[in-house]
């Protein structure tokens, strides 16, 4: 950053401009151009970039509102709820984020998954372990910025505000989560572990009054679901309850994992003895896109200097995910590779009712728990293997630390999906020459991408339909794709549940 600054003050002075002060407000690195040029907009006389600061209130004697999950959706409700002068009781099922820390060195090691408490479940949710990417194309939706805001206001590097790609990095999201808690607790909300929600509870005429967990119920007059993807059995009591679900499209491949250096070469346009720390440049990232007949295959949560992890949510299954530390400085960079499963896709299959996408989900996760044998093994092949439909008979270095184990995923994809991949893959490699590299890993399966079910919600009120006082919200509802996405669908939904709440009150 300092040799940024230097930068900057000498092209103003080039145009004779000498100010006491100034601030970088929006900072992005053009790679198209050969040397990668670093576009800033700058603020003269200005101290330091805005913060969008939250309004605490002291909310113990206010209006219980229940929120069930207390990943990036529902941290962000329970916040902003605060704002509104409403109490949060957030109930999560998994237990604080840095104990969270030892169940995931016990799924790695040994393979085990514990279903409350593993990279998808507990405290942050998914986003915690996942990476920390604060990308999102839902600008107009809410205040991203706000989020943002409370992001640095609770911990984050200010840097998060001006750069287009903003990232907080794995190693850095704990602390900043339980800042959040704190800031909950302090205000007079609640904040309950080890919580698995098995019900809504309703009167006579079918509204909300709390929600049943095992032997205890909690009690008020808003439910907001705020579960992440993952939530199967949430799904499934759901569903046996009658509540209304839909099924949901969704976007299912694999992980690919490339040397960091090939990919900093491709999209620099380095020379062969050029390293892109040396340029002063950040590891690269790519994001490509191509067609597969009438189907879309694309990359997906791209994790430059990132580590591919294992992410089921119950034994039985394998599941991949990427993320990065905030340094992004591991040899490896790895994306989701993925296509749409649509809903005529799992008509053909016989995936159908509310669920049928879930299932299809959970099928192929099994299938490739099985041909990896076991624990948190992942099936693997070359992507040069993959390409050609022939068994690995061994693995470059890689990233993913459950154990690989050499296959022909030909034989365990279904077949539409790695057809669609196949031909997904040629077309990358015509945009990014190189891309099918002979050191490039293909690890299965990238399943988790959103959620496959949808909880329908009225446009106005974001109450589920036909049930008053059940507000779903965020990626497990169906209606986000992401931390921030989450966020500021979180917050959406505490803005209706207050006006809800004034309307009754006056």
């Amino acid at each position: 950053m300092a040799g940024q600054r230097d930068a900057v003050a000498s092209a103003l002075a080039s145009q004779g401009l000498y100010p006491q002060n100034f601030t970088v407000l929006k900072r992005s690195l053009d790679a198209r151009r050969s040397p990668a040029v670093c576009e800033m907009v700058i603020g003269l006389e200005v101290d330091s970039v805005p913060v969008e600061h939250g309004d605490w209130k002291n909310v113990s004697k206010g209006r219980p509102v229940i929120v069930v999950g207390a990943g990036s959706a529902g941290l962000f409700c329970a916040l902003r709820l605060i704002e509104l002068g409403l109490r949060p009781i957030v109930l999560e099922r998994g237990k604080p984020v840095r104990e969270r820390r030892r169940d995931l060195v016990r799924l790695i090691r040994e393979g085990k998954v514990d279903p409350d408490s593993n990279y998808c479940f507990g405290e942050g949710g998914a986003g915690t372990y996942s990476d920390g990417k604060l990308y999102t194309r839902s600008k107009k939706r809410g205040s991203w910025k706000k989020v943002l805001g409370w992001f640095v206001e609770h911990g984050a590097d200010p840097e998060i505000l001006v750069d287009t790609h903003p990232h907080i990095g794995t190693n850095k999201l704990p602390a900043i989560i339980e800042a959040m808690r704190a800031r909950i607790l302090a205000c007079g909300g609640e904040v309950h572990f080890g919580v698995r929600v098995s019900g809504i509870l309703r009167d006579e005429k079918g509204r909300a009054t709390g929600v049943q967990a095992g032997e205890e119920t909690y009690t008020a007059r808003s439910v907001i679901l705020a579960m992440g993807h993952g939530a199967r059995d949430v799904f499934r009591w759901m569903s046996e309850e009658g509540f209304p679900l839909e099924r949901k499209a969704f976007a299912l491949g694999v992980r690919i994992e490339h040397p960091q250096s090939w990919v900093d070469a491709r999209q620099y346009r380095l020379e062969r003895n050029q390293a892109a720390s040396e340029e002063g440049l950040p590891p690269a990232a790519y994001s490509l896109v191509a067609r597969s007949g009438e189907a879309g295959v694309f990359s997906f949560c791209m994790c430059p200097g990132g580590v591919i992890a294992p992410c089921a949510t119950e034994d039985g299954e394998v599941v991949t995910n990427g993320w990065s530390p905030s340094r992004r400085n591991n040899p490896w960079a790895n994306s989701g590779i993925v296509t749409t499963v649509e809903l005529e896709d799992l008509d053909a299959r016989g995936f159908r009712g509310p669920l049928g996408a879930m299932e299809f989900q959970r099928t192929v996760e099994r299938a490739c728990h099985a041909a990896a044998g076991g624990g948190q093994k992942a099936p693997a092949q070359r992507l040069t293997d993959f390409m050609k439909g022939t068994p690995s008979t061994s693995l470059p270095g890689c990233s993913y630390l459950g154990g690989l184990t050499p296959v022909n995923l030909k034989e365990i994809l279904p077949p539409f999906i790695h057809e669609r991949l196949v031909e997904g893959i040629r077309a990358f490699d015509r945009k990014m020459p190189g891309y099918i590299h002979r050191d490039a890993i293909v690890v299965a399966p990238e399943s988790r991408t959103s959620s496959p079910v949808r909880m329908p919600r009225d446009k106005e009120t974001f109450e589920l339909i036909g049930v008053p006082g059940v507000h779903p919200c965020g990626e497990g509802a169906g209606y986000a794709g992401g931390i921030v996405s989450a966020a500021v669908d979180g917050m959406r939904v505490a803005e209706a549940v207050a006006a809800q709440v004034m309307a009754s009150d006056s």
